[in-house]
């Protein structure tokens, strides 16, 4: 545990973690541009976000499941997508959570994993609701049906993600690398531990999990 915080807390983690994640981030951008422009807005900006947070792994479930270009869907390719489309929501509000309540208002870590999972349930919960409604769902029934397909996988993702961070940050501040090298790595473990879930969430067909990038119907750009 000692030699991990060690090494997170060594600057040039950061360094090299961004060399690594931004050429990956171009290539995706790239791609949905060019080869994959008729996937919806919304899964862009998921694969965007999931590349960002993860990096090259965040690449490898974008190009192995979220293309056109595979070959055929299978439930572990829809359960990535499934996974990444939470991922995306929930990223965002995990980082606004350890943010503002470790980072600005250095709160006790009760408080921090208190707002933090709110936060990313908030995102996550809005990043399902929305795209049902504007499929015509009623709000009643999309709320419904996000709290039962969402729940659990948030539920995992974050209990392990900012578990994760409070243990391997500890005090850190926001001006110690510790303090965002440990964001980093907390988040692709929520990513991976939310993922065997899903995977069981789409085989009991307690979700669907995201449409297979191949029949996508909408509109290039």
């Amino acid at each position: 545990m000692e030699s991990l915080t060690n090494t997170l807390s060594d600057p040039l983690v950061l360094i090299v973690w961004a060399t690594l994640m931004l050429p990956c981030l171009i290539w995706t951008i790239y791609d949905l541009r060019t080869r994959n422009a008729h996937l919806m807005p919304l899964m862009k900006v998921v694969w965007a976000l999931t590349v960002v947070y993860s990096g090259p792994l965040g690449l490898a479930v974008y190009y192995l499941t979220g293309r056109k270009e595979i070959a055929r869907d299978t439930l572990w390719r829809r359960s990535f997508r499934s996974v990444a489309h939470c991922y995306s929501g929930c990223g965002m509000g995990e980082i606004a959570g350890i943010t503002i309540a470790a980072g600005l208002l250095a709160l006790s870590n009760y408080w921090v994993a208190g707002i933090t999972f709110c936060l990313a349930y908030a995102a996550g919960y809005a990043l399902t609701v929305g795209p049902l409604m504007q499929e015509g769902v009623t709000l009643k029934t999309a709320l419904w049906d996000a709290f039962l397909a969402e729940t659990p996988s948030i539920a995992v993702m974050e209990i392990v993600a900012i578990g994760a961070d409070l243990y391997l940050a500890g005090s850190a501040t926001m001006a110690e690398p510790l303090f965002w090298s440990s964001l980093i790595t907390s988040l692709t473990l929520g990513l991976l531990a939310a993922y065997p879930v899903n995977v069981l969430l789409i085989h009991y067909w307690v979700k669907e999990g995201m449409m297979d990038p191949r029949n996508t119907e909408h509109d290039h750009g």
